[in-house]
């Protein structure tokens, strides 16, 4: 594999999965925080209040990836950490503490990717509606601009959204995730503000004047149906609809899907849509990022709720629950890394224009063996990077998913994505094979650039 003269090299992490630290130096509450209090909403009862307490532990962290020779860190900002309320009163000590981080990266020789939403919404903002809420968007512009004119002068490459489909479809759809709503009309309006609230953040960051690259981050799960029956295909089509092009068709071909009229005209009259909004969330960008970690392998199926006013923007007659006979991580998920280059090479088809492209998440999980000889995960990692390079796209970098094992969302800490295992009762971290695989590989493919 060869990889050209620039190519960004890292890992990725988010706030709330590992710095912990969750009511410390006025740090407000999260919907996530109030999520993992809900009984039996995550696994074991688990909480993100110490997680891998990065805010604590940054300075090894970074020395870490140091050590891991990467040459940029995606992460995320806590909203609440930063607003407690979500607007109004600035927590100093919060924008101190990314102040801090990005400086030591960037002395460190490492580029900071900063995202500024991974699915931490600030709860007060929640009381207000959340993301069903339209005015939420603006205030994701305000807060996007307070951080970008704060950290303008030291990070240069800032994306809004990371995967607004699992904050919108799986957080307000399906229930899994924070902040445990199961609604039609209110799903579908959380996607629709996401984007507005992404468009006008890159509008209020540029009028920053400051600088810097824009972009987004969205998660590609390519669907296949699992016959080529017309009821099969036509039920991967609607899960397409529902994962990709409901975020993919307004930012790069402005508009959205006449699939959606047909889907969700039973529990949507769509007037969260107003004019001009097409316009904000096509907002020309300077990268894309990419998530990817399996296939959805689609069939028909009936509805789970035979009303239609009673159905949730996630229920659209398919079963996802088929797998290919082919091997699956420690979590269940197929691995297919052929379904990476198809998401990459696919978007590209769709959308000529696309900007430059970053896969900004890609990994798995297997059961630990002892001393952490994590063969399984190195496979992974390496075929994906290939499958990557296949590619015929504008491909300017690759981040592992994750540097650190970290709160898994509703799963907990059950599974572990790391690099670099933690003992969550001493909090040592003790990298993975993989980890030192990883950094062999990188070495390597910048001497053959």
């Amino acid at each position: 594999m060869s990889f050209p003269a620039g190519f960004r090299w890292g890992v990725a992490t988010s706030a709330f999965q590992i710095e912990g630290a969750a009511r410390l130096d006025g740090r407000g509450p999260s919907i996530w925080d109030t999520f993992a209090q809900v009984p039996g909403a995550v696994a074991s009862g688990d909480t993100g209040d110490v997680a891998a307490d990065h805010y604590h532990r940054w300075a090894e962290d970074v020395r870490l990836l140091v050590d891991l020779g990467v040459d940029a860190y995606r992460f995320s900002v806590s909203w609440s950490r930063i607003l407690p309320e979500g607007t109004g009163r600035i927590e100093q000590r919060g924008l101190d503490f990314y102040r801090r981080l990005v400086e030591t990266l960037q002395d460190n020789g490492i580029e900071p990717f900063l995202t500024l939403y991974h699915w931490d919404l600030p709860q007060a903002l929640e009381d207000q509606g959340g993301w069903r809420n339209r005015d939420v968007a603006h205030r994701f512009a305000d807060y996007a601009a307070l951080v970008h004119e704060a950290l303008g002068d030291v990070v240069t490459k800032w994306t809004t959204l990371n995967e607004p489909y699992c904050s919108s479809v799986v957080g307000y759809g399906e229930g899994r995730h924070a902040p445990g709503a199961r609604e039609g009309h209110g799903s579908l309006a959380a996607a629709h503000h996401l984007l507005l609230g992404h468009g006008l953040a890159v509008q209020a960051m540029r009028a920053n004047g400051t600088g810097g690259e824009f972009g987004i981050v969205l998660n590609q799960s390519p669907t296949v149906p699992v016959s080529d029956s017309p009821a099969d295909v036509a039920a991967a089509s609607r899960q397409d609809c529902l994962l990709r092009r409901q975020f993919t068709d307004p930012l790069f071909g402005s508009a959205y899907p006449d699939e959606m009229t047909s889907m969700f005209g039973e529990i949507s009259d769509f007037s969260f849509r107003h004019d001009g909004d097409l316009a904000i969330i096509g907002q020309p960008l300077d990268y894309v990022g990419l998530n990817y970690y399996y296939r959805l392998h689609v069939a028909d199926a009936p509805h789970r709720e035979p009303d239609p006013a009673k159905r949730t923007a996630h229920d659209i007659g398919v079963d996802t629950t088929q797998l290919p006979d082919v091997p699956r991580t420690g979590m269940g998920w197929p691995v297919e890394p052929a379904g990476l280059t198809f998401a990459l090479t696919d978007l590209k088809a769709r959308h000529p224009g696309l900007p430059p492209v970053y896969v900004t998440e890609n990994g798995c999980v297997y059961p630990d063996s002892e001393g952490f000889e994590d063969t399984e995960r190195i496979s992974y990692l390496r075929d994906h990077i290939a499958a990557a390079q296949a590619a015929e796209v504008d491909l300017r970098g690759y981040f592992c998913w994750s540097l650190l094992d970290n709160f898994e969302w509703a799963h907990g800490y059950k599974h572990r994505f790391g690099l670099i295992h933690v003992d969550y009762q001493t909090l040592q971290r003790t990298p993975r094979a993989s980890y030192h695989w990883y950094r062999s590989f990188i070495s390597t493919a910048r001497q053959d650039s």
